[in-house]
């Protein structure tokens, strides 16, 4: 009988440890404009952007986050910048995180789910929320 038991919290205890992992890999983001990295330290997921589908200004420099409300990161690349940060895995979901938007320069909650081996990624601002679907590249 402790035997069955002991297999059975073992196979829980990996499966959920694989469970939590799948967000690992590469996503390209709706409309395939970029390519967002997902990775994990210690026990937080973190994405940031490896590939932009256009990835310099008209002068042929590399884009900036110019509208980070912090002047002092203006000048910083947007291939490299970490946009999903401090995400936890929990109830089948990563939780707990935010998003950020190189668009406007905010940042906003998210939670993150796969569904149909796709990446959900539903970011609120209030009451409202907008969900995006990405799909793992190759």
């Amino acid at each position: 009988m402790k035997t069955a038991i002991l297999i059975i919290i073992f196979f829980a205890t990996v499966s959920n440890g694989f469970a939590q992992e799948q967000i690992i890999g590469k996503w390209i983001i709706s409309g395939g404009e970029a390519t967002v990295e997902i990775y994990q330290e210690q026990s937080k997921f973190y994405g940031k952007i490896i590939w932009l589908k256009y990835p310099n200004d008209d002068n042929g420099n590399p884009l900036t986050d110019t509208e980070n409300p912090d002047k002092n990161k203006r000048n910083t690349p947007l291939v490299g910048l970490i946009m999903l940060k401090d995400f936890k895995y929990k109830n089948n979901k990563w939780e707990d995180g935010t998003i950020y938007d190189p668009e406007d320069g905010k940042t906003y909650k998210c939670s993150i789910w796969i569904e149909e081996a796709k990446l959900k990624v539903r970011g609120y601002w209030g009451l409202f929320y907008q969900t995006q679907t990405w799909v793992r590249k190759n």
